[in-house]
Formats: C-alpha cells, structure tokens, sequence
C-alpha cells in the first residue's frame, strides 16, 4: 500500500490567509502527485463537508475532510501556517492544517489509519512535535509514526494501524469493552445513586459519529477516553465511523451508570442505551470539554435522571449547553415541522386527487363505508379524500408531539400528542399546536429535574411522567390558554382571507425571499409552514392556495435556475457542478430546493443573492395571477391539480431566468486571481444554514 503522506504533501511554510486558500494550497500537492484528479470537484467536496460543520479544533488545529469521487487513494497533506488560518474553533485560528482526502469508496483499512491520525491530534506531544519539526521528510515520517516516535495516550499509533489493520479504534473498543464486562461480573449492579459502589468505578459509555465518519468521530472518542481517566471513571467508546463499528457488548452497557452521545448524525441502535442518566450533545462537544460532559452526565446520575428511549439528535434537539434560547426554539420547532411534513404531503395530495377526479362537490360525499362502488371514479375520489381528510386531522397533534419529544426526549409524547389534539378539538390551530408542544416539553423538562426516590425511579418514563405532564398541559390548553390562542388562530385566518391586490404580492414576494435564502433550512421552513398550515383543512380558503402556489413555484427556482445556468454557460462551472446540473433539472421540477445546495455552497455570495431575487418575482407572480394550489408538495407533476396553470408556469419560468442570468453575469464578472481560480471554484466558500427537507435525506 502506497504511503499516504510524503513529503511533497507536506508545506512547513503555508501562506494562506483563508481556509479555502489553504484547502486549495494542499489539494493542489495532491493533484500534483496525482491523487486528486479534478481539483474544483474536490474541493466543492470539501467545501460542502465544511458547510454541515467547521473543522476546526482547539489547541490550533484544522483539519478539513471529505469523501470525494476525484481522490485516487487515502491521503493526507500537512500544512503549518505561521500567521494561523481562521477554520472556526472556539479558541482562535489553525497552525497545523492536515487536509484528509478519502476515495468515496475507501476501504476499511485506510480508514482505519485516518481514525488513528484523528486520535493522535489529541496527543499534545505529538502537535508539539509538528510544530517543531524542520523538514518535509521529517515531518512526513512523523505523521506516518516511522520516526522518533511520540509518547501517545492514543491506545494505537499511526503507525501500528498502517501495520496492523486489526488494532484499529474498533478493535479497542471490543477490547474496553470486554474488560469492562469483566468488571461488571465480578461486581454487584452499579448503585443506583450513581457513584458505582465503594469497589468499582464510576462507568460511563459513550458513542461517538459524525457526517464524514474520519476525523471528528475519533478525536471526540480520544478526548473522551483520555478525560475519563483523568477523572477515574471507566470510560468506554462506541466509535461509528466510516470504517464500521464494533457493537458496545450488552453487559457493558447494562453495567454502565450513564451515557453519552456526542453525534452530529443519528446514533446507531439508540434504544440499547435506554433508561440510563443520558448526556447528548455535538460531536465537537465530545472533543473541546470532555470533563464537562463527563461531570454533567455524573451528576444527572446522582439525581436519578434517565431517558427512557432514543432521543433525537443534537440537530433536531436543543443542541449544545450554552447555546442560545432563540436556537434552542428553532430546533425544538424544526423537530415537530420535520416529522409533520409527511402527513401533510401524504394528506394533501391525496385530498388533491379525490378534488382532480370528483370536483370540489366531493366534499360533501358519503362516507365511503356507507357507499362505495369499485366501478364508480367518484367513490374513489371520495376514498382519496376521506383518507387526504384522515391525514390531515394527525398535523397539529403530529406537531405538537414532536416538538415536545425534541425537547424532553420519549416522556414528551403522550403530553404533547394531547395537548395536540386539544389544540384541533378547540380550533386552536397550528398556533395551539406550537404552545401545547413547547408546554409539554417544559413540563417534562421540570419534571425530570425533580428528585426522586429510588423507589420509583423505574416507574418514572411509563407511569408517573405521562400522568403528571398530560394533566398539566390538558389543564392549562382547556382552561387557561386553548381560548385566546383560538382566538388568535381565527384572526390569522381572517387576515389571510382578507388579502388582495398589492399586499398579496408583497407577500408572495416575502414568501419567495424565504423560500429561497436557505434552501431546506430553518427560513425556507417557516414559510413551507405557514403555506401548508393555511391548507391543512378540509376546506381551505382562496387566498390560502394562493400562498400555497407562490411558496412551492419560489421553492422550484433555485435548482431549475442553477441547471439552466450550467447548461448555458458551462464554462463558468466546474465538471462536478455541471454533473449537479443535470439532475437539478428533476429535482427542481419535482419541487426540492435542496438541489441548489452544492452551488450556493461553493459560491453562496452569488447564488443565494441571486435565488432570492429569482424566487421573490416568481412568488409575487403567482400572488398577482391568481394561481391556486391545494397541494402541498410534488411540484409540475401537480400542474393538472394547479388554477390558472399556464400563468403560474410562465411565473417559475420567469425566476428561474432571472436567477440564472444573475448567476452568469456575476460568475462571468469575477477575474481569476494570480495562480489560478478558475471560474466556478469555490473560492468564498461558507455554509449556508442547511437542514434537509424531509422527504429528501441528503
């Protein structure tokens, strides 16, 4: 196997002064040894990698990462920068830049040695090491561990992993673990306050993971492990990364006193972990305060807190400890939005159909287990509509479940469901919906900080929560709350209905804005919501429909602008964004604004300016045409279902041109600077606020 680091990949005197020029500065040594085979292709690849999370680490270190079709082999380059390149770490800029390159289909054993570089970044002695080194050669074989050897906390060295695929990070996991299995059989059950007993240390299990499965997963894992025995507890670590991951043995966790995830993607089999003291944070927590962590989640096994199942991820849940409140919220209502979406497009499309093939008249129909003839089109009309009804009567409860389980983890359910379908009993509304969510939650919340004897601990998730929460929010949505928030939802309505002439456009105009400025993300959200909640009835009004027309042709611009643009002017775009452009063609026509991510990720300052503009005249179009939609998603393979469907087109056709001319004449502006931008490469790469519509996992 080919080294994975030389000394041509290594740059002792980086001079870049931004981490896309240090990317590129790196990247170009890869493609000049030929591991890299389209420079732009990667580095878009790098640049959308940086978008989901800065990569920059504490202690000056940044290490940006991707999966990409353009490398040829697992590779690593060095870069050390005298002036420091800002990668976003909480602690100020980068000196030591490692750029990892892993083939999209990398095996397990190359993998394995980019986890063990990630671990050894957490060995002070080791960056010290770098920082000091003279030479390329030198600092290669350092990297590579074939050189004057650190002292490593790291349980394996770069270089027994490049020796021995078997003593991969896994492989000590397994290894922990049965030690600490062993443990558990020669004690009695950790005591149930939390201290572990007199005899035995305090356990803790962790799991780490991350979007590219490379870097971050293993250096949290590292810093976790190397926080646990400086604080005496036996810590072991659940590494989920690229190259697979080992199964924590059930004995260890049954034996374990608390938990904790540190995750930027969905943890693997949660529910193993259940009913233990639980700390959920981001991987980066994982990495930058490990003791923190390992000190919050001892104490919430002192109190005898436990979560009694999987519990959402950090992106869906309240986030990190210190985050702000405003975030918080936006998570904890993007939880509930995200799991309400499928029953609305579910419901509402099927509510469409029934329309579409029985005429409007098919909602004053029979139920159809009183009448239904399998040879008649409107008893199937009516059956696609009582069941679109059926749907529809789940959103608010949906929405109101969710957001509580964002917030409180599995006991929030039950309270938020009700509380829920109080809001739709009392016509309260998605308004009501949103306030029985964000109650349950907090009537959880208070309720597991409670202490509470030993003797009920385990009756706490199942019996004592539901009933306390569920009375709590049932008492205050049917008598304190549930009428003004009524009240309120029926103004909203009426204000709606009421809209015309200008104000209608100016909020077609605002609609597309939104629906353009994030792409999927927590603005285009809001807007997809309020849309949607306008519909979400049995018989929802003309002005209603004509939001829900503007919202979905704004939210069609984006990608359909960007594949029109890379089919005119190709040159202005790398071979990876023209590929991209093919298929923004159907997903844009199909209505998923997440298409045109991978542009405004590699040039956001042109293509959102530009998007949003484009997706602001289509909206104010539809508004002033008139065009209706009861349908809330499916794009033009709902034209038939549209009112005044020849003008609405003529409204997303206009955008899309719009947006497209304003992304070329922009592109075709900027000059490329000395050594070599060329057009279309990302070379002001930031992250737009991201966050995958549902029905389209990235």
């Amino acid at each position: 196997m080919s080294e994975m680091i030389t000394a041509d990949l290594v740059d002792l005197d980086l001079s870049a002064d931004t981490k896309e020029a240090a990317a590129r500065a790196l990247a170009e040594r890869m493609v000049a040894q030929g591991r890299v085979t389209d420079l732009d292709g990667f580095l878009a690849d790098v640049a959308a990698r940086e978008a989901q999370m800065p990569t920059g680490l504490d202690g000056g270190i940044g290490i940006p990462h991707c999966r990409s079709a353009y490398v040829t082999e697992p590779s690593l380059a060095f870069g050390r920068s005298a002036e420091g390149v800002d990668f976003g770490a909480p602690d100020g800029p980068a000196d030591l830049i490692f750029l990892i390159a892993a083939p999209a289909g990398a095996d397990d054993a190359h993998l394995t040695i980019l986890s063990s570089l990630a671990r050894q970044l957490m060995n002070a002695e080791f960056t010290s090491a770098l920082r000091s080194v003279g030479d390329a050669e030198s600092a290669a074989a350092l990297i590579r561990g074939d050189e004057a050897p650190v002292a490593s906390a790291s349980e394996d060295s770069v270089a027994s992993a490049s020796e021995d695929v078997a003593s991969t990070s896994e492989d000590s996991v397994a290894t922990s673990a049965a030690a600490s299995a062993d443990a558990a059989t020669d004690s009695t059950a950790p005591a149930p306050d939390g201290d572990g007993g007199s005899d035995s240390p305090f356990r803790i299990v962790a799991v780490t993971s991350c979007p590219t499965g490379i870097a971050h997963t293993y250096m949290a894992a590292e810093s976790l492990e190397n926080a646990g025995r400086e604080a005496g507890v036996d810590l072991v670590v659940e590494t989920q990364g690229s190259a697979g991951f080992t199964r924590l043995d059930p004995a260890v966790i049954a034996a374990a006193d608390a938990v904790i995830f540190a995750h930027d993607v969905p943890v693997r089999d949660k529910d193993r972990f259940a009913g233990k003291p639980t700390v959920d944070v981001g991987v980066k927590a994982g990495i930058n305060r490990p003791a923190e962590l390992i000190s919050e989640v001892r104490g919430k096994a002192e109190r005898g807190e436990v979560t009694g199942g999987a519990t959402p991820t950090p992106v869906e849940r309240g986030g990190e400890e210190g985050e702000g409140y405003g975030s918080m919220l936006r998570k904890w209502l993007m939880s509930g939005v995200s799991y309400m979406v499928p029953f609305v497009a579910a419901g509402g499309l099927l509510i469409a159909l029934g329309f579409a093939i029985g005429g409007y008249e098919i909602k004053s129909a029979p139920s159809v287990m009183q009448h239904f003839v399998w040879t008649q089109t409107d008893s199937w009309a009516a059956l696609m509509f009582q069941i679109g009804g059926v749907a529809f009567g789940f959103l608010v409860p949906v929405l109101a479940g969710y957001i509580a389980y964002g917030m409180a983890d599995r006991p929030g359910l039950v309270p938020g469901f009700v509380g829920g379908m109080i809001a739709s009993t009392i016509n309260a509304g998605f308004l009501g919906g949103l306030a029985a969510g964000l109650i349950a939650g907090g009537v959880v919340l208070a309720i597991q900080k409670v202490k509470i004897p030993k003797a009920v601990r385990g009756i706490m998730p199942v019996v004592v929560i539901p009933l306390i929460s569920t009375a709590i929010v049932g008492f205050l949505m049917f008598v304190v709350i549930g009428k003004p928030i009524a009240s309120a939802q029926k103004g909203m309505t009426d204000w709606l209905n009421g809209l015309s002439g200008s104000n209608a456009i100016l909020l077609g105009a605002l609609l597309g804005l939104m629906m353009c400025f994030d792409l999927g993300g927590p603005v285009n959200k809001v807007a997809y919501t309020f849309a949607t909640a306008g519909i979400a009835v049995s018989n929802p009004s003309d002005s209603a429909m004509k939001i829900m027309a503007a919202v979905m042709a704004a939210g069609m611009v984006p990608p359909l602008a960007m594949a029109l643009a890379t089919t005119v002017r190709g040159k202005l775009f790398t071979e990876t964004e023209r590929e991209n452009g093919k298929a923004a063609w159907v997903l844009g026509a199909s209505f998923i604004s997440e298409g045109a991510i991978p542009f405004a990720a590699a040039d956001p300052l042109r293509v959102i300016p530009s998007s949003m503009v484009g997706g602001a005249i289509t909206g104010a179009l539809s508004m002033s045409f008139g065009a209706t939609l009861r349908a809330p998603h499916g794009g033009i393979f709902v034209v038939p279902l549209i009112g005044n469907p020849f003008l609405y087109l003529i409204a997303i056709a206009v955008g899309m041109c719009v947006t497209a001319a304003l992304v070329v004449v922009l592109k075709g502006m900027r000059k490329p600077v000395a050594g070599g931008t060329a057009p279309g490469a990302p070379e002001d790469i930031a992250a737009p606020a991201a966050d995958t519509k549902q029905p389209v996992a990235a």
